[in-house]
């Protein structure tokens, strides 16, 4: 949708604001807009959509993108146009638009080289009666820091809305230079009658672009003379419908798409130097990336290097049952020695207490991309005379390996052959051996086969492992006690997180500080503030320090304290959490935490002298599906298989009993997946338990209604009650 497009557009960093327009930008502002609206536009007076979407809640009756890439002097420049004509049909669509947000460009400066951005907008109303309404941007919109906002009064069904936004790029003096690619399909929420595309470049550009899932393939329209060297390509769709966009989906992976990338190189001497899968001349549009060339850019790229001074330090004090067992404990130890290690000290510099990487030595090594880490680990490999490949691989959502078309979509993953494999892929503070993205499981991708340890000879073809829904698991126990007067109840959650499931959790709780100094203890390095000597500094940064501790560790328990809060929708008092295990030495090592807080009366009702408790409440964050997501048509496409357990117990308070209970038990169960629970009495706790499950990834559109089953199942559970009887 347009605002959502607009408020994603552009973002400077490092900027230096211009507030003024001046007479130069006025006037190109308004040769762009005579550029879209002008006489000759086709588009001027279309206002009728086809019969079939009288229905809808809007049309698009053109979208219109054009990119243009060409080099002014030293300098080279990109401009993109997109024009949307829409009409509302009902006032949803009324509201969508009747306030536009939006971000615009600046102007900064980066290194040695002038970076000018450019963004304008225009806006107009057109009526049922032609009149048409221009929305003057410059005086109505309304910044709220980098956003801006423009109301669009008097909208009503019937009307068109027609805008184009515009962002223009100038960087100087580059000799290689790649765009960042673009990844669109042509289909949006609302139909489309006509969809326009065009690309413009000139020499020195380099263009890899396909279209995909039955989208129309590019065609040149304009060729390159010896006076102009402008290449113009394009291609068209009609009557695209809408489509939902659910949840469980990739786009790309189904709809029709296109994907392309431009890089600029000055001369020969630069293509040779672009690291990319770049055409053979630009007269050549790119469509494919064959086995053979990802060969070739990679053969080289990751010869084995590094200083393993420190590794073989470490393996001295060790010894190992077996390779696997070595190789795991080497990663860890990386990880720590070259990423968590210096964890404090960018905390540090960032917070401006100290400037601390004086203090690691000369040239400390510290891991921040891929290649490096898979050189280092892999010169560690070839010294311990353990064989390995190097797997090339792409992220479900892209789409299959065998249609790559961009360097910036692969990923790389270590397979070291050792007695039971392992695949290693690169570190961040959680990343364990074994536990690759679970958006490449069950992929086809390719692997380089390494001879001698050092030199790759060739690629294949494989297919990457997958996990199934019981390593992937969540436990949740929550204990509820209720208030003698049953004014409240007090909760404690329990979590445990194994396989995929944790990464995300991991990545939303754990702060530095909940992980590294167990790794300094493990690892026998130095915290930071222990490297400091000098007594007197020491003594300044730990006040400074433990200040800023405070802050965070304040911050990050408001932070999960709102989380569950929103969980319940209720508020929340008395809260504290605890982390019990972090998981981070092992796919099965579980991340463990617990939260305690209690609640008011809101789950309790008053039944003469008896109670109801709203139990099904407590089993939160269940999907409520809609009636236009049960009727979905899509592919189902989820992050990996996994399962949810529940355990809730309820403390009876004296003197009553539970009735009710009985209703509690559900079986939901099929080749998708399924949702079960049970309850009983033990002594004075009433115990439900309670599991949900998504057996795979994927599933064709024809299981949803098995899906559908097992999740409204879940929901149904939600407006579960019991009685707590007054004996």
């Amino acid at each position: 949708m347009f605002k959502n497009i607009l408020a994603l557009t552009f973002f400077a960093l490092f900027s230096i604001t211009i507030t003024a327009q001046s007479k130069k930008d006025l006037e190109k502002q308004e040769e762009i807009k005579n550029l879209v609206w002008n006489d000759e536009d086709p588009y001027k007076n279309v206002m009728d959509i086809p019969e079939n979407w009288k229905n809808e809640s809007a049309v698009f009756l053109v979208k219109n993108i054009k990119y243009i890439y060409n080099r002014p002097g030293n300098s080279i420049e990109y401009s993109k146009i997109e024009r949307d004509r829409i009409k509302l049909l009902d006032q949803a669509a009324v509201t969508e638009y009747s306030e536009l947000k939006y971000t615009e460009g600046n102007v900064f400066y980066r290194e040695m080289s002038r970076v000018t951005n450019t963004f304008y907008l225009g806006v107009k109303v057109i009526k049922p009666n032609g009149e048409e309404i221009e929305i003057d941007v410059n005086q109505e919109s309304v910044s709220n820091n980098d956003e801006k906002k423009i109301a669009i009064p008097s909208l009503e069904k019937g009307d068109i809305i027609d805008y184009y936004f515009y962002t223009n790029t100038i960087v100087g003096e580059n000799d290689l230079y790649q765009y960042k690619a673009v990844e669109n399909t042509i289909g949006d929420t609302y139909p489309i009658v006509k969809f326009e595309f065009s690309l413009e470049t000139e020499d020195d550009f380099f263009i890899n672009f396909n279209t995909y899932n039955g989208a129309p393939k590019l065609q040149q329209t304009v060729l390159p003379t010896k006076k102009d060297k402008k290449r113009v390509y394009s291609f068209n769709a009609e009557n695209v419908e809408r489509n939902d966009f659910p949840r469980w989906f990739f786009p790309l992976v189904e709809l029709p798409s296109y994907k392309f990338q431009v890089l600029f190189a000055r001369s020969g001497k630069y293509e040779k130097k672009a690291y990319a899968f770049i055409p053979e001349d630009v007269n050549t549009v790119k469509t494919n990336v064959s086995k053979e060339e990802i060969f070739n850019l990679y053969e080289d790229k990751f010869r084995p290097y590094g200083d393993l001074g420190d590794v073989e330090r470490f393996l001295k004090k060790k010894t190992f049952s077996t390779n696997e067992e070595k190789v795991k404990e080497v990663f860890y130890y990386i990880r720590h020695a070259y990423y968590t290690n210096y964890v404090e000290a960018f905390v540090m510099d960032e917070s401006n207490i100290m400037y601390p990487f004086e203090l690691y030595g000369k040239n400390p090594i510290i891991f921040n991309n891929e290649v490096d880490f898979v050189r280092f680990f892999t010169a560690f490999l070839k010294d311990n005379k353990i064989d390995y490949e190097i797997i090339i691989g792409t992220k479900r959502y892209n789409g299959a390996i065998k249609d790559l078309l961009m360097e910036g979509n692969i990923s790389f993953i270590l397979k070291v052959n050792t007695e039971k494999p392992v695949y290693i892929e690169y570190f961040d503070p959680y990343a364990t051996p074994n536990q690759i993205s679970p958006l490449l499981e069950n992929t086809d991708a390719y692997t380089l086969k390494v001879v001698d340890r050092k030199h790759i000879e060739d690629i294949e073809t494989i297919k990457l492992p997958s996990s199934t829904y019981k390593e992937n698991s969540s436990t949740e126990k929550t204990e509820l006690t209720i208030a003698p007067d049953f004014s409240g109840i007090s909760i404690n959650r329990s979590f445990s997180y194994k396989g995929q499931t944790k990464i995300d959790e991991q990545k939303n709780i754990l702060m530095y500080y909940d992980y590294v100094y167990e790794d300094h203890a493990k690892y026998e390095t130095e915290p930071i503030l222990d490297r400091v000597r000098n007594k007197k500094d020491q003594e300044k940064y730990k006040k400074e320090y433990a200040a800023l501790l405070k802050k965070l560790k304040d911050k990050q328990q408001q932070t999960i304290k709102e989380r569950t809060a929103g969980e319940y929708n209720l508020k929340i008092e008395d809260y504290s959490f605890k982390i019990l295990k972090n998981g981070r030495f092992g796919k099965e090592d579980s991340f463990e935490y617990e939260e305690e807080f209690t609640i008011g009366n809101d789950l309790i009702k008053t039944a003469g002298k008896n109670y109801i408790l709203d139990i099904g409440k407590i089993l939160v964050s269940q999907i409520d599906l809609s009636t236009k997501e049960k009727g979905r048509t899509n592919n189902i496409y989820m992050s990996y298989p996994r399962s949810f357990n529940y355990q809730i117990i309820v403390n009876i308070p004296d003197g009553y009993s539970v009735s009710g209970h009985e209703n509690l038990t559900s079986n939901i169960e099929n080749e998708t997946g399924g949702f079960t629970s049970k309850a009983s009495i033990e002594g004075n706790k009433l115990v439900v338990d309670i599991q949900k499950f998504y057996k795979h990834n994927y599933e064709p559109n024809s299981n949803w209604q098995k899906m559908v089953a097992f999740l409204e199942a879940a929901s149904q559970f939600t407006q579960s009650k019991i009685l707590l009887k007054k004996e």
